[in-house]
């Protein structure tokens, strides 16, 4: 059984900063794709960012125009966790924040998404 447990969701006021987690544990034999997506209430899921490639050296990042340059996306791939460093936040990065990780299992590759972490920024 795989499970992505996500932690980092907290109150902040703008201008703060926050970093996200997203581990992946079970029976994993391969990690992809590993990306972040966002939704805040009333809107569509949307991608915030995204991470490619198995190594290191490989790996491309992709972020949404709205996030550039303040959010960082980036990956362990000994702990099979990706994370997402958010830096001076503002009220509309307010959302639940998901994470989705494409994982080898069992016999093939599957898109995985974990419970979600709340971000809220607010003075």
């Amino acid at each position: 059984q795989v499970q992505l447990v996500e932690s980092g969701g907290d109150l902040v006021q703008p201008g703060g900063s926050l970093r996200l987690s997203c581990a992946a544990s079970g029976s994993i034999g391969g990690v992809a794709t590993m990306a972040w997506y966002r939704q805040a209430p009333g809107k569509e899921r949307e991608l915030v960012a995204i991470t490619t490639g198995h190594t290191t050296g490989d790996a491309t990042t992709t972020y949404a125009d709205s996030v550039k340059g303040r959010f960082t996306i980036s990956r362990d791939n000994n702990k099979n966790t990706v994370y997402l460093q958010m830096n001076s936040l503002k009220p509309e990065d307010t959302a639940v924040y998901y994470c989705n990780v494409n994982l080898f299992v069992g016999n093939g590759w599957r898109k995985y998404w974990g419970q979600g972490t709340q971000v809220n920024v607010s003075s």
